[in-house]
């Protein structure tokens, strides 16, 4: 009897799970999307008209430099706040009740932004400024001799200064005078200095400056009091732009000027990026 040959049972072949759909992965890029460019949106808006960029709050290590964009603004470098000493605390820590800001004055001064020329008469004797180069910005001896005597009874302690020119031809002065308290700031010094009207000292070159109204909400900068000035028409070769804020025991002073019209945007950006470092 003759062996029939045997079969073997045909085992299937195992097959790849089947792909998912594209579909949602698109769909959820997509949707991405739209939530990203919803968020500009409404972070754009909140801002106000007239405004072209937005200030983000942060901790007190880090302070991030504003982008340029093809609004006007300049490209500066990322900002970081000088360390503080071991042991001291922020200017604005409950245990600090003076408000003394402790890092180095001369790292808090804004640095400047890319394409800039700096300005060597800033520059001091080994970064502090001599109390007659910063009276040198206002235009009248009976206010440079009010103000050096209102500098002497607040009991000023140091100047640090920083200044530059950029290539449209707009030129920044940076001044932070540090006093003993946040105190004599806010009530002896910063009053003197400011009112709602009008600056209470012409800076050069700067005719009838009123409260810049157009400077925006958003960009304030909480724990600082900012007030700002912008010179009316008609002006005479430049337009001088300036800004006054006070941050514990530090008063910063920030005047900008350029032949013809002075931009608003740089001004802005400026000022509230040298009051995040104070802040």
């Amino acid at each position: 009897m003759s062996e029939q040959p045997t079969t073997e049972p045909t085992v299937p072949r195992p097959t790849a799970p089947p792909r998912p759909a594209p579909a949602p992965a698109v769909e959820r890029r997509l949707l991405r999307a739209v939530l990203r460019w919803t968020a500009a949106v409404v972070a754009f808006a909140a801002v106000g008209a007239g405004t072209a960029y937005g200030i983000t709050r942060v901790e007190r290590t880090d302070v991030p430099g504003l982008a340029t964009a093809p609004d006007g603004r300049w490209d500066y470098p990322e900002l970081t706040r000088p360390p503080l000493p071991s042991g001291s605390p922020g200017p604005f820590a409950d245990s600090n009740a003076a408000g003394a800001h402790y890092a180095d004055l001369r790292a808090l001064v804004l640095p400047a932004p890319k394409g800039a020329k700096a300005d060597p008469a800033l520059r001091g004797r080994d970064g502090w400024l001599a109390t007659g180069e910063y009276l040198a910005e206002y235009a009248l001896k009976e206010d440079r001799d009010k103000l050096r005597q209102k500098l002497v009874d607040t009991g000023l302690r140091h100047i640090a200064a920083r200044g530059w020119t950029m290539p449209d031809g707009t030129r920044t002065r940076v001044y932070l005078l540090q006093f003993g308290t946040a105190n004599v700031v806010e009530n002896e010094f910063a009053s003197d200095n400011v009112a709602y009207s009008s600056p209470g000292y012409q800076v050069r070159g700067a005719g009838a400056s009123v409260f810049d109204e157009h400077f925006p909400d958003a960009a304030t900068v909480s724990r600082t009091e900012r007030t700002a000035y912008v010179e009316t028409k008609p002006y005479g070769a430049e337009q001088v732009r300036q800004a006054y804020v006070a941050a514990g025991d530090v008063f910063a002073v920030i005047v900008q000027s350029r032949r013809g019209t002075a931009p608003a945007i740089p001004f802005q950006q400026t000022v509230t990026l040298q009051s995040q470092l104070l802040g």
